[in-house]
């Protein structure tokens, strides 16, 4: 096979994985409302149902994204993948809520698949094209839109305990398919005399934290709101779960398919200038979604005057794409800024990052919850969100400024007459 053949074979099939690892990750954002119901959870024990996997998912990342540079994406994210299997089947035969817990620890390993296949598909591209190859990659995360469409037929037909069944089955069969049509280099891995510590070394510099909060928005958020919106749709607007999921894939779908465009687009604008404009963009978005359901009532010369002012469904749905695309292009852009500044530790950074944007995802959902159960207003959840986005803008501004006041030394000044 040439390597061009080899190239898309490793990208085709690494893609396909993480849309199944994702959609795995993702599944307790639909699994867990009929588990609530049964076990008449309140708000903060459904984020904390819903979150738990990313827990592990995320905390994995750093070992994992070590492990690929040290070993090589192909049989860590084979062994990933199986290792998961039996605890997404055992779901089908839990009773309790630690249980639930529990396994869900084990199935978020899961989530760890994109810090293997990010530097595994990186690897196998050139730098010019790595932006463009890593959003293809990250596309992957449409698997959490997958799972919306497919496990509300699923429970609705079979019940809830058939779907971890399906999910298991499905995740055996990916393994497989992932093994025979990807491929191996030697030359990606890095040396057998570099330690753990070395490759940690990174951690001393202020770019990594930098990203790592970027990504906590750009990624945590979409996690965050890709577990909760189908929970939002029922809760604030009475629809039943079927409708939810659909409209609640109106935000995962773009915010995982579009990552390849972002990747594009951070390959020809740069990865500052796209996300700068991601985090304005959520910014506005955040704003207006922050807003809760308010009726008041007006002294008017002629009497009182009733006022109700709130977000309908369609235009909170459209909102949420906004904020679905901008997110998908932010993930791709944060990524392109590994690549460029790190690219002898992709493994190792992008798996600091991805902690990072991981643990975001966990702790969201929960804190979600939270504020519900507190204030008992819907939309707190993206009064959060508003709040994070600011710090990355203010952060983002004072990082960048003194490269933005550098002047341009490759061209020369022209004489004074």
């Amino acid at each position: 096979m040439t390597m061009k053949g080899r190239q898309i074979s490793v990208l085709a099939s690494s893609t396909f994985a993480f849309t199944i690892c994702f959609a795995v990750w993702m599944m307790f954002a639909v699994l867990g409302i009929p588990i609530k119901a049964k076990l008449g959870l309140n708000e903060t024990q459904f984020g904390l149902l819903a979150a738990t996997p990313v827990l592990t998912g995320s905390l994995v990342r750093v070992p994992l994204g070590i492990w690929t540079d040290k070993f090589g994406g192909r049989i860590v994210l084979f062994s990933l993948m199986l290792s998961t299997v039996v605890p997404i089947y055992m779901i089908s035969h839990a009773t309790e809520y630690w249980h639930f817990l529990v396994l869900g620890l084990f199935v978020g390993l899961a989530g760890g698949s994109f810090s293997v296949g990010t530097p595994y598909v990186a690897r196998w591209f050139q730098p010019e094209r790595r932006g463009l190859a890593m959003g293809i990659f990250g596309a992957g995360n449409s698997g959490s839109a997958l799972t919306k469409f497919v496990a509300p037929a699923i429970i609705a037909a079979f019940g809830w305990e058939y779907l971890p069944k399906v999910y298991a089955g499905a995740m055996l069969a990916t393994a497989l398919l992932f093994w025979f049509f990807s491929h191996s280099d030697k030359s990606h891995t890095v040396a057998s005399n570099v330690t753990f510590a070395d490759q940690l070394k990174m951690l001393k510099d202020p770019r990594v934290w930098r990203y790592c909060q970027y990504y906590s928005v750009v990624f945590g958020g979409y996690v965050a709101l890709a577990l909760w919106m189908t929970k939002y749709y029922v809760s604030e607007y009475g629809f039943d779960m079927k409708l939810a999921a659909l409209l609640a894939a109106c935000f995962s779908l773009p915010g995982g398919v579009l990552r390849a465009l972002g990747g594009w687009i951070s390959d020809k604008y740069g990865a500052y200038k796209v996300t700068w404009s991601v985090m304005w963009v959520c910014w506005v978005a955040f704003f207006i979604l922050s807003y809760p359901q308010t009726s008041m009532i007006v002294k008017t010369v002629n009497g009182p005057m009733s006022i109700d002012i709130g977000i309908n469904a369609w235009f909170f749905t459209v909102l949420l794409f906004v904020v679905g695309v901008a997110t998908a292009i932010g993930k791709a852009s944060v990524f392109k800024f590994i690549s460029d500044d790190f690219s002898h530790n992709i493994g190792a950074v992008s798996g600091i990052v991805g902690l990072a944007g991981g643990l975001g995802g966990f702790i969201l959902p929960i804190m979600f919850g939270a504020l519900v159960d507190l204030t008992g207003v819907r939309s707190s959840a993206f009064m959060l969100l508003y709040g994070t986005v600011c710090v990355s803008l203010v952060w983002m501004h004072f990082s960048f400024k003194p490269e933005r006041e550098t002047p341009d030394v490759s061209v020369p000044l022209k004489k004074a007459a």
